[in-house]
């Protein structure tokens, strides 16, 4: 009996079986293409702040050199002095300048002792001539004559000697403007002069530091899009992070320097403090806007290939590629310049790997 059960089992479970089928795990899969996202040009004014390198330099520099030759008698000052316009820095010894103007001032008293004579005789004979026949008018002539020479002569050695008194003038170097020595090349006997070049170097350097110029060089592209109304820079510099100053601008140059392309801008930062030091450089922020509504895309629709720069627009179903140059950006838009008509629909995400008139499923 037992036996005959197990078997009616095993042939009820046999028949189910047989009328099941496989399950088919295709169903409810569909294919799928996926789309590419897409956004129209807009037209629109931008305005954004871009960063550049600026420096600071001395308000007033000058390399100090000797207008004459002779030997270093006296330094006043060192490196690090602190000087005002008109203070003695040095002075120079040159004993042949000494005996030039002894020369001079014994050539200028013989000229005027010339002088005093021919104009007494020039005088003498002139009254003397008010009696009719006492004094030939050819004499009277030349002594008139002999009196402007003289007189002439005079003249001439005054301006030698004035001339000679200039020159050793310049043995005592003074101060051009107040400021601050920051180089010092000579000692005490040391030979200089015009005619000894000394490696080229100058005596002394003088710097006004207590005003600074911040000289900054805007790029070609930028320099229709700066704000004509900005006028203050505020910069940072890495010796005081944390910190930003401001500056107001003073002046531009106008023009775009060839080496660089760019226009150099200048702004006046006082220092009497001394916490900015020549030569640092710092980093600004310049404020630049569109001067016209322009066309902008999101940035990511540029792309940069070996072919250059461009966008793909969508035309008929098919990538068309726009070549562009692009402006000023700003929260992810940038101002593109192109053949562009401002209905333009282009893909937002593109890349270098896509063809010139590729289908868009």
């Amino acid at each position: 009996m037992n036996k005959i059960i197990v078997t009616i089992i095993a042939a009820l479970a046999l028949g189910s079986c047989s009328h099941q089928h496989p399950a088919d795990l295709t169903e409810g899969k569909k294919e799928t293409t996926a789309s590419l996202p897409t956004v129209k040009v807009e037209r629109d004014t931008l305005r954004s702040v871009i960063k550049l390198p600026g420096e600071l330099k001395p308000y007033e520099k000058v390399d100090i050199y000797p207008k004459m030759n002779g030997f270093v008698k006296e330094m006043y000052v060192d490196r690090g002095s602190r000087v005002r316009k008109g203070d003695l820095l040095m002075t120079l010894e040159a004993p042949e300048m000494a005996q030039q103007i002894q020369a001079a001032q014994g050539r200028l008293l013989e000229a005027r002792e010339k002088l005093n004579a021919s104009r007494d005789r020039y005088y003498r004979l002139r009254a003397a001539a008010a009696v009719a026949g006492s004094v030939s008018e050819l004499d009277l002539m030349n002594a008139g004559s002999r009196y402007q020479a003289d007189s002439a002569l005079e003249q001439s050695e005054r301006a030698n000697l004035s001339a000679s008194q200039v020159l050793q003038g310049y043995l005592a170097i003074k101060a051009p403007f107040d400021g601050v020595i920051t180089e010092r090349n000579v000692h005490p006997g040391s030979l200089t002069g015009p005619n000894f070049k000394m490696d080229n170097k100058p005596l002394l350097i003088l710097e006004q530091n207590s005003k600074l110029r911040l000289e900054l060089f805007i790029p070609e592209v930028y320099t229709g899009s700066i704000d004509g109304k900005q006028r203050q820079l505020s910069f940072t510099t890495q010796s005081l992070p944390g910190q930003t100053f401001t500056a107001p601008v003073a002046r531009a140059s106008g023009s775009l320097y060839d080496e660089y392309r760019s226009e150099a801008i200048e702004a006046d930062v006082q220092n009497p403090d001394g916490v900015f030091k020549p030569g640092m450089y710092v980093e600004v922020s310049l404020p630049i806007h569109s001067s016209v509504a322009s066309y902008l895309v999101p940035s990511s629709a540029i792309v940069t290939s070996t072919e250059g720069k461009y966008i793909i627009s969508v035309q008929d179903g098919k990538m068309h590629f726009i070549k562009i140059k692009e402006g000023i950006a700003d929260k992810g838009k940038t101002e593109i310049f192109g053949e562009l008509h401002g209905d333009e629909i282009v893909l937002q995400s593109p890349s270098a790997e896509m063809k010139e008139g590729e289908q868009i499923k």
